[in-house]
């Protein structure tokens, strides 16, 4: 399998693929080493964590590197991923023994009753190429912390930055036989469907997530999906403009658009809506787009050649249907796979930037009349991961917070998730929660005693 660089087009490495044979052969032999995990100690699972942690921070610089050239992230977005990621990771090596111990519930009398979490067994991560480590971390850390085995696939567009991930695990640690890497595309990931696993975790599209829901849903086994989603945030009439503007094209274009979670259309209140529109595109003008090494870069390249097309074409149907192009709106003329930071005003809902997900540096701002009708509009949607809401009055922020069907709502900022609350989605945007006591816990499954004697 070739690795390319999507900001030069270049091939970087060829890596050898997995094929049906060899992933049944990593399924065995981690169903068998996961019951020899799942007897270590819960403490000295915990220190490989923690080991790990050393090991991705003192090999910081080559991580990142190879990230960014696999995925077009600019250098410093990506040290700024490992850095997050180690975040979360510290969550789980601070919290995991406290969620994880036994629970007991009636502890004197006839009859006692406690709680114990064991492990699901051995379940697949399939994994993300827009932000590999910290969605990888979600899943694969707590899984491991709690006695599983793990299948992880990467993203066949993030091989290299899962297979350091997987080195560095290996150095903890953490037995080869329990954490199996599955290189390959969707036929390796076809073929982690059709095995017997206790777990399937996900994170990625709704329409691919929705299909191994369906190719699974018979094992009546756990499955976890972080999916995707259509953000609104609404700026209502009384914020700072330029500063709300400012956390807008960064909500916006941090990652050149490729999160979950980023901003993807924006309802401004109508007193202010020329006003935020201008410094909008004053502030996008400021995003400098080149080569992901440089230092002041802080647009890549598109990881994938065919987003291109998804994104010309919403511009397309927007300009089609009365919107105005203010800024960018095409592929840079320049080697690899960009795309210029793109603003579109007098947009609605009949136009496909604003009811597709974009996953690209494109944004769409709408005016509103007021409080109700954005609220109508931003739940005008199939997803539900995140919403927010910029106004300096907090009592009217919760308010509107409590009417949007979202996983995380937002007050003043936007684009963030903190390994201490939990990160779930709703409809189109996924099932089950990661982060969080919530994520710990989704990798084991709680069993009941009754003790009387």
């Amino acid at each position: 399998m070739k690795i390319i660089n999507p900001a030069t087009e270049a091939v970087i490495k060829e890596v050898a693929e997995d094929n049906a044979a060899s992933i049944q052969g990593k399924f065995e032999t981690a169903k068998a080493a996961q019951k020899v995990w799942a007897k270590v100690p819960l403490k000295e699972r915990i220190a490989c964590i923690a080991k790990f942690n050393e090991l991705m921070l003192a090999n910081a610089d080559m991580i990142a590197s190879d990230l960014s050239s696999e995925v077009g992230k600019p250098l410093g977005q990506a040290k700024g991923e490992i850095n997050g990621g180690l975040g979360r990771s510290q969550f789980f090596v601070e919290n995991s023994e406290k969620y994880l111990a036994e629970e007991w519930m009636v502890s004197e009398g006839a009859t006692r009753e406690k709680i114990t979490y064991e492990p699901l067994g051995v379940i697949a991560n399939i994994s993300a190429w827009n932000y590999p480590i910290l969605v990888g971390f979600n899943v694969f850390i707590p899984a491991l912390i709690g006695g599983n085995a793990v299948l992880y696939k990467p993203s066949e567009f993030s091989t290299l930055t899962g297979l350091n991930m997987a080195e560095m695990l290996w150095k903890a640690g953490i037995p080869k036989d329990v954490f199996q890497v599955v290189i390959g595309a969707k036929d390796a990931g076809e073929t982690l469907l059709n095995l017997p696993l206790d777990g399937y975790f996900f994170t990625g599209s709704y329409a691919t997530g929705k299909y191994i829901a369906e190719r699974v849903a018979g094992k009546l086994v756990p499955v976890g999906l972080e999916l995707g989603g259509k953000d609104p945030m609404y700026v209502s009439e009384d914020v700072d403009v330029k500063a709300t503007a400012a956390s807008g094209v960064e909500g916006a274009f941090y990652n050149n658009g490729q999160s979950c979670c980023a901003v993807e259309r924006i309802y401004v209140q109508e007193k202010i809506y020329d006003e935020y529109v201008a410094a909008y595109v004053e502030e996008a003008k400021l995003m400098k787009i080149g080569d992901p090494t440089e230092e002041e870069t802080f647009l890549g390249s598109l990881t994938r050649p065919q987003q291109i097309a998804v994104l010309e074409e919403q511009v397309k149907d927007a300009v089609d249907k009365g919107a105005s192009l203010l800024l960018g709106g095409k592929r840079s003329d320049k080697p690899g796979y960009y795309f210029e930071p793109t603003v579109l005003s007098n947009v609605n809902h009949s136009m496909k930037v604003m009811m597709d997900e974009s996953f690209g540096p494109i944004i769409g701002i709408q005016k509103v009349k007021d409080d109700a009708e954005a609220i109508e509009l931003m739940l005008d949607t199939p997803y539900g991961l995140t919403s927010s809401v910029f106004t300096n009055d907090e009592t009217r922020a919760l308010g509107l917070m409590q009417q949007l069907n979202s996983g995380t709502v937002y007050w003043n900022c936007c684009d963030r998730v903190s390994p201490n609350i939990p990160w779930s989605g709703r409809g189109n945007s996924g099932l089950g929660s990661t982060l969080s006591h919530a994520g710990i816990r989704t990798f084991v499954q709680p069993k009941s005693y009754h003790l009387r004697g």
